[in-house]
Order: C-alpha cells, then structure tokens, then sequence
C-alpha cells in the first residue's frame, strides 16, 4: 500500500471484526492480536491495493486461512508429543549411562544382527547415510533398505 492512510483506515475500519474472529478460532486473546496483525503487516510489505467492496471479505478471510494454519500447526504439535513424549527420566541420565546403553546396542548388532542387516544398521547410524544413498550403495531398492533396517531395530529391542 503506497498510501499508510488509507491502510490506517482499513485498521481502524475492520479490526474490531478481524480480532473477534480470530478469537472466536483460537480461544488465545494473545494469538488473535498476533494474527490480525500479521495480515496487516503482510498487507504493508507487499504493497497490497485494498479498495472497493470486496476489501472486507478480503481481510477476514486473511485473518481466518491464518488462524486455520495456526490450529494446524498446534494440531500437528499436539500429535507429536503424543507420539513422541519426552521421557523426563531419559533426559536426567548422566552420560556415562547414555553410552553404556550405546555399547549393549553396538553388542548386540555384533553378536546377533546377520549381514545384509548389519551393514544397513551400520550405514544408517554410524556413517549417518540417508535410505536413497544406503539403496544406491548397496545396489537395493529403499524399500528394501526400510525392511531391513525395520527388522533389525525389532531385533535389537529384542535382547534390551
């Protein structure tokens, strides 16, 4: 908007129904402002040109795609620490523990994991190689790579 004025009247014009809205889908006060604000930001960096009758439906659906991403994102966090919860017990370990439990895994994949396994296990987290670059090493497909490297850590669990 080359015009700050007209963008200040657009504030002031919509922000009461910006902000109710954004509030009404994220229950956060805080959010909401966070929000309506980036739109009107994002309005001030691009240069936007907000005239005519459509400007008002135009901001609300800015301010609600940007509260949907929100909820998104905080959906799929939420998913994550329900699949993945930190275990605090794990996180006071001193590191000595830590590495007894990384030498009984090295133990076990020496004594107990049959090669092409073993290999794969070893390309995967002693030389860090991604899955595309274990299969064009090695002259298999990835799904393969998965398949075996699945196999092996179900092994491992195994015997720990």
């Amino acid at each position: 908007m080359n015009d700050k004025t007209i963008l200040e009247g657009l504030f002031r014009q919509h922000y009461g129904k910006m902000i109710h809205l954004a509030r009404t889908l994220l229950h956060d006060d805080a959010e909401a402002q966070d929000v309506v604000q980036d739109v009107f930001a994002r309005l001030l960096e691009n240069d936007y040109q907000m005239t005519g009758s459509k400007t008002e439906a135009y901001l609300m659906s800015a301010v609600r795609n940007r509260c949907m991403n929100l909820i998104r994102k905080m959906q799929l966090r939420e998913r994550f620490k329900h699949l993945h919860p930190l275990d605090e017990a794990d996180e006071s370990h001193p590191i000595e523990d830590v590495l007894a439990k990384l030498e009984q895994i090295n133990a076990i994949v020496d004594a107990h994991i049959e090669e092409p396994h073993k290999t794969i296990f070893r390309l995967r987290f002693d030389e860090e190689l991604t899955f595309q670059e274990i299969a064009t090493r090695l002259d298999i497909s990835i799904g393969t790579v998965y398949k075996y490297l699945r196999q092996c850590i179900s092994r491992i669990k195994s015997f720990i």
